[in-house]
């Protein structure tokens, strides 16, 4: 035990008295332990003594064992080295009989191959005189190959005189071929019956030559061809541009009338590929040559119709050829601008993106093939725009055109509009804006078939200033003037009065701008798929949507503006009530039922109408301009009375009431949350005022603080006005109100009054405010506001029980000391 103790070990084994009884046979164990325990460490010992002087033995056998494999290796080696230099002296003759034995018949196979090559040459001139060509091309091949296994041999004079001769004779044939060749297309052909199948053998020749030799011939051959081409339309004639057509007409009726002559040409020649190719580059050198010398402008209409003629020969070529071939799906692209794709599964989403990732696929592959080496065969020649790109610089006059089509066509589209929309349309937008679109569509069509370079983005900017003028448009149409915070705010002047149609309208500009700013969005980004790369990256249209932004906005104020004239006649009405005058509080006040009955009209309308967002925001510039209205409109009134405070503390929450109600009447409850909150806040002002002019005049110092904290000495001032004061009697009242210091500490911000004003600290916290005015201390925020909640009580109110309904939101509040306010 490693931790046991030796007299923790006693005292275990003999815990009592009586069990030492047995110690004795306990040592004797012990002592017979100890001896077997010395008996095993001397056997040990010993066998270890024996070990050592064995290993010992070992190891020196091991060495000597070693020493004697060392020799045997090295005496191994010693004899084989006797043994390789035995067989050499025996081999040593057979060795030089077998070099001997190779050089007689490497001697022997190049001398059998030298007569074979003298022979094949001689034969090959004979065929090359007697123009046998097909004979001639197999020869050409059986000496080439004879001809390589005398490379090593090309200084010795004999094989240089052969490789001369055959040089010379390959010169002939080349002759022979091309002056052969040189009759074809003349006629010829028809005469002599065997002269086709004469030059398919001279091709079989021309295949044995250099690669050099068909490319010339080819070459020849297209030149030929084409000379006649040159000459016809170089003249004063046909070297018009309205002649362009003829131009194509002329290649195809070539190449169809000697089809059958050209067929003498191998397949891997590529004939028709390679003068085609030659053809378009000359077409192309002419026609701008055409272009640059014009004096006046082209025709829109010829130039048009040559470009179009023009890429029509080209996706010909491109079809016949292979290689360069279109591979987007312009239309489709085209036809996505202003679609509604709300309910499109996602199959078809996925089957959309697998189309565009195959194309943009295509389209690298394209490119990668444009950059090949267009001389070679077979190398995928892109023929779009090898001829059509020399017309790019001209087509101004078309953009021209185009723009001044579309300016006109929006001209027309904004006299015919009714503005106005059909009944049970889904999204309220205008017809012009639908119908823009359709011909910006329609006009993109027409050019993305023309071209999608430098053209294809000048008449994207021509989109961008016709969207701009139509957003003009729009905003011409809104009414004008307004008064009112918001339109002071916007620098507008005068006053904007609008009916239930021009509310309509609004809206219905409303939607269009929205119509237009997400198709615009629809369109820059169609055309930066189907334009070049180059100019992609420069398409681009927020500016457009920018103005059409700004159109929304400012409908959207102007809609503020126009039920801010409609209140106009009811703030009056405000006024004009003999507060100063009432005997009793009564139901709400006329002006409220008209505030009602604007609302009931127009909320309804503008809910169906505008969307949630832009009717959320309408929300939330009216609650920023009734509140504070209405809120400025009680200092118009000349005079308050009692009674007539608690009045018109009662239209305020009727006001208040119908305010919040505004969601539910327009049926967009959603978001309603923070615009309720605003309501109540700017209204909770309007309360608070009044109940300043409701509190006594030995406390309505200490109350203003209270409720106002962010109100200014002017504002008292008007206050002490309404409440009918003398001004021997406000001036003391302002005198002590200027001294004073705050009877609360006032916030950052002025908190909604009943609302989210915080709960008042406690009494101890609040410093005492002695008021010469009152004959006692008011000793916290607490004591301001129960006095203020105690306003009114005593007076006859027929209406009064219906002030405390219009109030049991605030009642039911459980903290917060403005429940004073409610409690009896």
């Amino acid at each position: 035990m490693d931790k046991m103790s030796t007299l923790e070990y006693i005292n275990q084994m003999f815990p009592t008295e009586a069990s030492l009884s047995g110690v004795e046979p306990l040592m004797q164990k012990i002592q017979s332990e100890i001896r077997r325990v010395d008996a095993g460490i001397l056997a040990a010992v010993r066998q270890q003594s024996n070990s050592g002087t064995k290993a010992k033995e070992d190891l020196a056998a091991a060495t000597h064992a070693v020493e004697e494999l060392t020799y045997k290796i090295r005496e191994i080696k010693t004899k084989a080295e006797q043994s390789e230099m035995m067989v050499q002296e025996i081999c040593r003759d057979i060795k030089k009989l077998d070099f001997a034995k190779k050089h007689i018949t490497t001697t022997i196979t190049a001398l059998h191959r030298l007569t074979m090559l003298v022979s094949a040459v001689e034969q090959l001139q004979v065929m090359a005189s007697k123009r046998q060509y097909k004979e001639a091309a197999a020869q050409l091949e059986a000496v080439n190959q004879l001809c390589s296994h005398f490379e090593a041999y090309r200084d010795i004079p004999k094989i240089t005189e052969l490789r001369e001769k055959f040089k010379s004779i390959k010169q002939i044939l080349k002759s022979h071929v091309f002056s052969d060749f040189s009759s074809l297309g003349t006629g010829k052909e028809s005469e002599e019956t065997n002269l086709l199948q004469h030059l398919s053998d001279a091709c079989l020749v021309v295949d044995a030559l250099e690669p050099s030799v068909r490319e010339e011939l080819v070459n020849n051959f297209c030149s030929r061809e084409l000379t006649s081409y040159e000459q016809i339309f170089e003249g004063a004639e046909l070297a018009k541009l309205d002649k362009t057509e003829r131009r194509y007409a002329w290649i195809k009726r070539r190449m169809r009338t000697n089809e059958e002559i050209w067929k003498i040409f191998p397949t891997s020649w590529l004939v028709p590929y390679r003068l085609c190719i030659q053809f378009c580059k000359k077409t192309r050198k002419q026609l701008e040559g055409i272009l640059d010398n014009m004096k006046e402008k082209p025709d829109v209409a010829t130039l048009l119709m040559a470009l179009q003629r023009t890429l029509e020969f080209e996706d010909e070529l491109a079809e016949k050829f292979g290689g360069g071939t279109q591979s987007r799906e312009i239309g489709n692209e085209i036809e996505e601008i202003g679609r509604q794709n709300n309910s499109q599964s996602a199959s078809d989403i996925r089957k959309k993106y697998e189309k565009k990732l195959a194309a943009h696929q295509g389209s690298e592959n394209e490119e990668k093939d444009g950059n090949k080496d267009l001389s070679a065969p077979g190398a995928g020649f892109n023929f779009h725009g090898i001829i059509s790109s020399c017309f790019e610089p001209h087509l101004i006059v078309y953009i021209e055109l185009e723009e001044k089509t579309l300016m006109e066509n929006l001209e027309k589209l904004v006299q015919e509009e009714t503005w106005d929309v059909e009944e049970g349309s889904q999204n309220n937008v205008l017809s012009s804006s639908m119908q823009l679109f359709l011909i910006i569509k329609r006009s993109l069509k027409r050019c993305s078939a023309l071209t999608k370079s430098q053209t294809l983005y000048n008449l994207f900017k021509v989109f961008q200033r016709v969207l701009k003028a139509y957003a003009t448009k729009l905003f011409g149409r809104l009414p004008k003037g307004g008064t009112g915070i918001v339109a002071a705010a916007t620098g507008m002047d005068g006053q904007i009065k609008t009916s239930d149609r021009d509310e309509r309208v609004i809206c219905y500009i409303v939607n269009s701008a929205e119509y237009c700013h997400k198709t615009s969005g629809e369109l820059a980004e169609s055309v930066s798929k189907i334009i070049d790369s180059q100019f992609a990256d420069r398409v681009d249209m927020s500016e457009v949507q920018d103005e059409f932004s700004a159109v929304i906005t400012k409908s959207l104020v102007t809609l503020v503006h126009g039920l801010e004239t409609k209140f106009d006649a009811e703030m009056a009405a405000m006024t004009r009530v003999p507060w100063g005058t009432l005997e009793s509080v009564g139901d709400q006040s006329g002006y409220v039922n008209g505030i009602n009955m604007i609302l009931s009209s127009s909320i309804p309308v503008l809910g169906n109408l505008l969307s949630p967002i832009y009717f959320q925001f309408f929300l939330d510039k009216l609650a920023s301009s009734v509140g504070p209205r209405f809120y400025m409109n009680i200092f118009k009134c000349k005079q308050i009375s009692e009674t007539g405070a608690q009045q018109m503390l009662l239209d305020t929450q009727a006001v208040k009431t119908i305010l919040l109600e505004i969601p539910s009447l327009g049926r967009r409850t959603s978001g309603a949350a923070g615009y309720s909150k605003f309501v109540s806040r700017e209204m909770s002002k309007a309360e608070a005022l009044l109940k300043v002019i409701l509190s006594p005049v030995d406390s309505v110092a200490d109350t203003y603080r209270a409720l106002l904290p962010e109100g200014t000495p002017m504002e008292f001032q008007r206050i002490l006005e309404l409440k009918g004061l003398k001004k021997s009697d406000q001036q003391s009242i302002l005198d002590d109100f200027n001294k004073g210091s705050p009877a609360i500490s006032q916030p950052s911000s002025a908190a909604p009054v009943g609302q989210s004003m915080a709960p008042a600290p406690p009494a101890s916290t609040v410093p005492a405010i002695s008021n010469p005015a009152s004959a006692g201390f008011i000793a916290s925020r607490e004591d301001v506001l129960t006095r203020a909640a105690a306003l009114g009580r005593g007076a006859a109110t027929t209406g009064f029980k219906r002030f405390l309904a219009l109030t049991e939101a605030a009642k039911d509040r459980k903290d917060g000391p403005f429940r004073k306010l409610f409690n009896a």
